[in-house]
């Protein structure tokens, strides 16, 4: 099983990963948009954002997002298709994604063990409070997975993993 440590370097990883496939784009590039349903990298990022506020309030932290911020980037919200009032810029995403990153690990060194085992309904099962992390750091790689695609997007046309 993997221990806090290693599920925090794991999480330090796709914050280098976000980092790299975001390295020299503009926000304009972020709200690009495919030619078929799925969304800009400024919404990825922001549910990447949402996925560790989420996490930090299960570890008794306060979100690194308001709720409207993450009802915005939420699973099943509206894509970012344009330049708006209720969208975050890419800069403020990435650092607020880092920040995540510290705040994160401060909460994982400190939960209790018993915080850790406690029983969570979530995504229609009943899971530890550890297995939902785990679950969300699962989440949180299949979307930076996307990030490679949506950096071709904006013109890039190269390899940076």
């Amino acid at each position: 099983m993997i221990d806090r440590e290693q599920l925090i370097r794991a999480f330090a990883f796709n914050v280098a990963g976000a980092k790299q496939q975001t390295a020299g784009l503009t926000h304009e590039q972020s709200l690009l948009q495919l030619p078929f349903r799925g969304n800009c990298m400024n919404w990825v990022l922001g549910h990447l954002v949402e996925n560790r506020s989420a996490i930090l309030v299960n570890l008794g932290q306060s979100p690194i997002m308001t709720e409207a911020e993450a009802r915005r980037y939420g699973y099943g919200s509206e894509p970012v298709t344009c330049e708006g009032e209720d969208v975050l810029r890419m800069e403020d995403l990435l650092g607020r994604f880092e920040r995540a990153q510290g705040l994160i690990a401060d909460a994982l060194r400190k939960a209790t063990p018993e915080l850790l085992a406690q029983e969570v309904h979530f995504i229609g099962r009943t899971m530890s409070m550890a297995e939902r992390i785990f679950f969300q750091y699962y989440h949180e790689t299949y979307h930076l997975g996307q990030l490679e695609q949506l950096r071709q997007l904006a013109g890039t046309n190269d390899k940076v993993v």
